[in-house]
């Protein structure tokens, strides 16, 4: 392989196309999109996918194609330098104004619209020129002082009244045209994170109304524009936001066109690999990043796999891990858990973990202040958002009473790739752990049972918890991926014991049993082992734990260090049921 540091630089978390294609960064060029997007003509164009696809970057790349002045060479080489007659007509034509509202929030809403104020003045800044232009009348000029102002040391602030904030994209739009003598192109990321903010700490009304303001103004009734693109993660209905605008283009994680340029495609993760040597990798980052569907176009997780390659250039023998969880507190994903209080839910969640589909309705016009309101507006945002994926279609049925409108809204959901299967099942354990402390009675008669080797009661109380919980049906998948949740089941039980340090897949004997537990104030240890019991053999699973505990010798760990008292559990599960047998141990080390 060619030496690592004579190749480009990974551009983890860099969405600004100018600083990628001038300091040597990886660029998977998705320009073509430039000429898809002029080609196909919308007056005002939303694009909306899950977080970390690529959005920002495309719309700084937007920007560095049209913005007059801008730098041509910055496409040299690429899909779009090849569509010349369109560069000719449209590359460097147009004054752009490019905000993104990705950091609007705050506690309340006068936070909110002091962060909308800075990123409308921060625009604004960028065409100072404005105030002294001989195309603008002085009343013109003073409209424009009034978006960025200075205090009487000189400092730039941005205070704006609520009337200037609401026409402050209209009043930039038309200074702009009126000095260039062209109209506008409007672009606009992350459009929806203010209405997201605001829905979590309650201005959702306030913040609504100010967004709709803006955007009328903008783009419904705003003759300087040209054209406008706008990001999001969620479709925000049109009574909600964009009441009244009939020129709106939503292209969304269903719609068929631009479906591939969101996202890495099978060939551009293939080509990335293979310029960094990571070839072998493929089957590892097909596994845990690819499965998303958009349109028809099955798409890899762009934040993940430079991630994890980046990871590999420091580390060549680094494992795939969790990168896309860490950037979201995977709301949905909680509230959907939380939700889950009748079987059919209970029973749709252990199927997709599963690795199974479900049907679901999915309605992609929502607003946020009813997102979490019923569980079937939360299949809705797990849909958006990327927490699941469309797989496959839908079997007709001659009997079927649904609309053919509502047909086409009815989904086979899968979850996309074992990166999301993990974030689901942390979440289930996670609310498994706080269930358990509210059943103290329980909680503490399972330990006794677990501490002193009593399997009958061992038994008995954990199916108790099988009911309770979510856990995995039965399948084709894998036995591993069955008993992932067993096992995330049980150390949820013991992370809430004092004294007692339990650890999941713990390297010990010749192998990594399932779990090991040590009580070291009672000098006992334990090595639990799970078996998925197919068709409810559930004694030939047992037999199957304990014969593995023996034959990868277990115990020797606990024995090394010097426990005296060892259970070994072998637990075969099948659905909501289980069977539990122990056998003890006493070690008398050697003085």
């Amino acid at each position: 392989m060619e030496n690592i540091s004579m190749k480009k630089k990974l551009p983890v978390g860099i969405e600004d196309f100018v600083e990628i294609r001038t300091e040597n960064f990886y660029y998977v060029d998705k320009t073509a999109m430039i000429r898809d997007l002029l080609c196909a003509w919308g007056k005002v164009n939303l694009f909306t996918r899950p977080r970390r696809f690529g959005k920002s970057l495309t719309m700084s790349m937007l920007k560095a194609f049209l913005e007059i002045g801008c730098d041509k060479s910055l496409f040299d080489g690429l899909a779009v330098s090849r569509e010349k007659p369109l560069c000719d007509a449209y590359m460097g034509k147009f004054p752009v104004i490019s905000i993104s509202l990705k950091s609007v929030g705050g506690e309340n809403y006068d936070d909110a619209c002091s962060q909308m104020c800075k990123v409308m003045g921060n625009e604004a800044s960028r065409f100072e020129f404005l105030s002294e232009s001989d195309r603008l009348s002085e009343n013109e000029k003073n409209r424009y002082r009034q978006l960025i102002t200075s205090d009487p040391s000189g400092e730039t602030v941005y205070s704006m009244s609520g009337d200037v904030l609401k026409s402050s994209l209209q009043t930039l739009s038309m200074l702009l045209r009126k000095h260039y003598g062209k109209k506008v192109v409007i672009l606009i990321d992350e459009y929806d994170v203010p209405l997201a903010q605001a829905n979590e700490r309650g201005y959702y009304k306030k913040m609504a109304d100010l967004i709709r303001s803006m955007f009328d103004q903008a783009l419904k009734t705003n003759d300087n524009l040209y054209f406008a693109v706008l990001t999001g993660c969620l479709r925000i209905a049109k009574e909600s936001i964009f009441t009244g605008l009939n020129n709106l283009t939503v292209f969304s994680i269903a719609t068929v066109r631009f479906d591939e340029y969101f996202g890495f495609t099978d060939a551009e993760v293939r080509k990335l690999l293979s310029y960094y040597g990571f070839e072998e990798k493929y089957n590892a980052i097909k596994e845990w990043y690819d499965g998303y569907h958009f349109g028809k176009m099955d798409v890899y997780c762009p934040w993940d796999v430079i991630s994890y390659c980046y990871d590999l250039i420091v580390s060549p023998d680094a494992r795939p891990r969790d990168y896309w969880s860490n950037t979201s507190g995977n709301d949905a994903v909680r509230r959907l858990i939380e939700k889950a209080g009748n079987e059919q839910t209970k029973s749709e969640i252990e199927a997709l973990v599963a690795g199974e589909t479900i049907e679901k309705e999915i309605y992609e016009d929502l607003t946020y202040n009813q997102l979490y309101d019923s569980i079937n507006n939360l299949w809705s945002v797990l849909f958006a958002t990327g927490y699941l994926t469309r797989r496959g279609e839908r079997d007709e049925d001659p009997a079927s009473q649904i609309s053919e409108a509502d047909e086409d809204n009815i989904y086979q959901l899968v979850i996309p790739n074992k990166e999301i299967r993990r974030i689901f099942t942390r979440q289930i354990t996670a609310y498994f752990n706080s269930m358990v402390r509210k059943n103290s009675q329980r909680f503490e008669a399972f330990c006794e049972a677990l501490k002193t080797g009593d399997a009958a009661n061992t038994q008995k109380l954990l199916t108790s918890y099988l009911y309770d919980s979510i856990t995995v049906r039965d399948s084709t998948t894998q036995k591993d991926k069955k008993e992932i949740l067993y096992h995330g089941l049980m150390i949820g039980i013991l992370a809430n014991i004092d004294g007692w340090k339990a650890k999941t897949n713990a390297d010990t004997g010749d192998g990594y049993c399932d779990v090991k537990v040590e009580i070291e104030k009672e000098d006992i240890g334990m090595i639990i082992e799970f078996k998925y019991a197919d068709h409810a053999r559930l004694t030939a699973g047992c037999e199957d734990a304990m014969a593995q505990i023996e034959r990868m010798d277990y115990t020797r760990e606990l024995k090394r260090m010097g426990y005296r008292t060892i259970y070994k559990y072998g637990i075969a599960c099948f659905k909501k049921k289980c069977k539990v047998v122990c056998e003890k141990e006493d070690y008398a080390p050697e003085e």
